[in-house]
């Protein structure tokens, strides 16, 4: 009996001390979910991820043809179109960003077109469908076809979804739920909830854009802190006796090794000084 009671007490401790030593964790989207997110983001869901794959093949490939045409160097049209294969994702990466910051500027005003279409007695999903005619243009689009998609089916829940999906953005998640909460528990106080909204957003507008402002210094350095090396390595391709220098096994792992480290420190750089980037809700 005492074996049992000791034997039940160490499995409980351990299974204790398991919960701690081994916490729970969030799986992490696949590479296709994350290329996907990415695309959607970036304002082309109608994209494939396998589609953006193959650009980027194309893209280290063309460029891995025209270095090795210049340069007679396998190596070095290696390891730079291995760098011009990424160069598609970081583009979508840019636009995604820049997309972002444009739907930041413009939902203050958005919400400010919300909260008096509501304060003047419209209904919320015609109030919604409104920003297709009154909102701001970049976020037009998405409201039509909301108007539209409300018009034929009648379903305003399924209509946010499909809004959602389309906005792609942590902003447009909160103020989707939002609206989503009024029409199925009561709103009364929906105008004062998007008139706070409207307020924080400016107030977290105008501290982004100073902390971005201190910060483009930091991120221009990184991006020519890499590329001048390389830039400079092409320049000097037109001299053979230099370049053959790079057509050795030596060459070549020193190539290697130079792009690895121009990776890892750019990313390192650029994950130090971003800012915080807000996730999107129930997405």
């Amino acid at each position: 009996m005492g074996a049992l009671v000791g034997l039940g007490f160490g499995l409980g401790a351990l299974l204790i001390w398991s919960a701690f030593l081994w916490p729970r964790r969030d799986r992490r989207p696949s590479a296709d979910g994350r290329l996907r997110r990415l695309l959607v983001e970036a304002g082309h869901p109608e994209l494939s991820s396998r589609s953006l794959l193959l650009v980027c093949v194309a893209s280290g490939l063309a460029a891995a043809f025209v270095v090795l045409l210049l340069t007679r160097t396998p190596p070095l049209a290696l390891v730079l179109g291995g760098l011009a294969g990424y160069l598609p994702v970081a583009v979508l990466a840019g636009r995604a960003r820049r997309r972002r910051r444009e739907y930041a500027e413009v939902w203050p005003e958005a919400i400010d077109d919300l909260a008096s279409a509501v304060r003047a007695g419209m209904s919320l999903p015609d109030a919604v469908a409104a920003l297709a005619e009154r909102g701001p243009a970049a976020l037009r689009p998405a409201f039509a076809s909301f108007a539209l998609d409300y018009q034929v089916s009648g379903r305003f829940g399924d209509c946010l979804d499909r809004l959602k999906e389309r906005l792609a953005d942590p902003v447009g998640d909160r103020v989707v739920e939002g609206l989503r909460v009024a029409r199925e528990v009561g709103g009364g106080q929906l105008g004062l909830l998007l008139r706070n909204l409207s307020g924080y957003l400016r107030d977290e507008l105008r501290t982004r854009n100073e902390l971005e402002a201190r910060q483009a210094w930091t991120v221009n350095g990184a991006r020519l802190a890499v590329s001048a090396p390389w830039l400079v390595l092409l320049a000097m391709s037109t001299q053979p006796e230099v370049i053959a220098r790079y057509r050795s096994a030596t060459g070549a792992l020193i190539l290697v090794v130079a792009a690895v480290l121009c990776v890892v420190a750019y990313r390192l750089m650029m994950r130090l000084g971003r800012l915080p980037v807000e996730r999107r809700i129930l997405s």
